[in-house]
């Protein structure tokens, strides 16, 4: 993740990165020991991105979009159901039964939210925030990706200052356990 552009094509541009790894899970059959490596994959990135739009789309959207209040608690609240659910998986193997049943759930959950953010928020967004800060907000979620978190933390603040404040230093252990581990690495 980090494309460049604005806030909005660099979000849009995630989506599709998860949109493909989803389509890599759906492609493989039940049990089959990748749909876990492609669980994690899609985790790191939905986490990461989930980060920095806490961080910097959401307060922007409450402060240029009209109603931004209540739309940026229903996306938060879209995020949280989504890190439980990522969660949950975590500690699942694909040959696990629950692990379908999560990883559907997860999906189903993910492709909603991405549907509501491009058919409404974004939208709305672009129609009340000047260029150039839609802009700075790309180069702002581009930078917040490379420190942020690529595991849930569900217990963890979503909201400014303590997300800015929190998110690089369990970012750096995530990405360590990450490294260390090999998750979301074929063999």
């Amino acid at each position: 993740m980090g494309h460049g552009g604005n806030v909005i094509d660099e979000l849009v541009t995630d989506h599709r990165e998860v949109e493909e790894i989803f389509g890599r899970i759906e492609a493989l059959p039940p049990g089959d020991k990748d749909r876990k490596v492609y669980a994690d994959q899609a985790t790191m990135e939905l986490v990461r991105h989930s980060v920095a739009e806490e961080a910097y789309l959401y307060p922007a959207v409450r402060e240029h979009v009209a109603g931004g209040d209540a739309l940026a608690d229903k996306e938060i609240e879209d995020h949280s159901t989504a890190e439980r659910l990522m969660k949950d998986l975590e500690a699942c193997e694909a040959d696990e039964p629950q692990f379908n049943r999560l990883v559907g759930r997860l999906m189903s959950e993910v492709r909603a939210h991405i549907a509501d953010e491009e058919e409404n928020l974004f939208p709305r967004l672009r129609a009340s925030c000047p260029p150039e800060a839609l802009d700075d907000l790309g180069d702002k979620v581009r930078t917040a990706k490379k420190v942020a978190p690529t595991r849930p933390h569900p217990s963890a603040p979503d909201t400014p200052p303590a997300n800015k404040l929190l998110a690089p230093g369990v970012g750096l252990v995530d990405r360590l356990r990450d490294r260390l581990s090999g998750r979301g690495k074929l063999d």
